[in-house]
């Protein structure tokens, strides 16, 4: 993922915890022991002051991420997909905190939707409460993540990485609360069939409930049952909707840059 930005001009800043120390920027011997740590935690914003106080590494789920990159001043943040609003919430109750993050810190986030294993008309439902303003890259549909077609329309359309900039600072401007997502389609060829992978959603979702597998143990433990029920081809869609994630991302930074740049430029001219 670093690769693909830089390739794009962009500067990749990836964050993480390790040993109890917010990172921002990860050297290559940082990566691997985020990658490959077996005691590595799942940490989001509001378990930071214990991960920190008590020396522990782990990667840092959405929510945490926008916390930190607001604070360091990054304005674009690439991921997978979001997190939401579970299935069978009224059951649950399960909301990820990803979604009220979004509503509070300055960061666009690059995403390819919200993970497809979520009610996704809730999470978008959740988001027009919150004011998280959704915007499709583009697209007029909000990709599920796996697939580009979910049947959810999207009010707003942007088809060029400088309109997205344009909506940044005329955010900023106006001192509007929250972040920007920008929802990005994995690639056509890419894309798994959407009825196939609603089948082997069901069928996870289903074994999370008879399990009694709470919290956040879910996504991980869905994502992984995804992958076996795909024979593996979830996995590389995941990748791919990452990297294609990180590309555009990237190019709404440099985009940004340039916005910002210009406007330095005419003032002092």
């Amino acid at each position: 993922v670093e690769e693909v930005v830089r390739a794009e001009g962009a500067i990749p800043a990836t964050i993480a915890l390790i040993d109890g120390d917010v990172y921002v920027g990860l050297t290559d011997k940082l990566l691997d022991i985020l990658a490959q740590g077996t005691n590595n935690e799942k940490i989001s914003s509001f378990e930071l002051p214990i991960m920190i106080a008590m020396k522990k590494s782990g990667g840092t789920t959405v929510a945490a991420t926008m916390k930190i990159a607001h604070d360091a001043g990054i304005k674009v943040f690439a991921t997978g997909g979001i997190g939401g609003v579970h299935r069978h919430v009224t059951d649950s109750w399960d909301i990820s905190h990803d979604l009220e993050s979004m509503s509070l810190y300055h960061v666009t986030v690059v995403s390819a939707g919200a993970k497809a294993i979520l009610d996704l008309p809730k999470t978008l439902e959740y988001l027009e409460t919150k004011g998280v303003l959704v915007v499709g890259f583009k697209t007029n549909e909000f990709p599920a993540f796996y697939s580009n077609n979910s049947g959810l329309y999207l009010k707003h359309r942007c088809d060029d990485p400088y309109e997205i900039a344009r909506i940044m600072d005329e955010k900023t401007k106006l001192n509007l609360m929250g972040g920007l997502l920008v929802a990005n389609p994995i690639p056509e060829k890419y894309s798994l069939d959407s009825k196939t992978m609603n089948i082997a959603i069901h069928t996870a979702v289903d074994e999370v409930k008879k399990r009694h597998i709470t919290g956040q143990k879910v996504t991980p433990y869905l994502l992984g049952r995804m992958k076996e029920l795909t024979d593996g081809e979830s996995l590389l869609t995941n990748i791919q909707l990452v990297l294609n994630n990180a590309r555009v991302a990237s190019a709404i930074a440099k985009a940004y840059s340039d916005l910002v740049c210009n406007k330095l430029l005419d003032k002092s001219i």
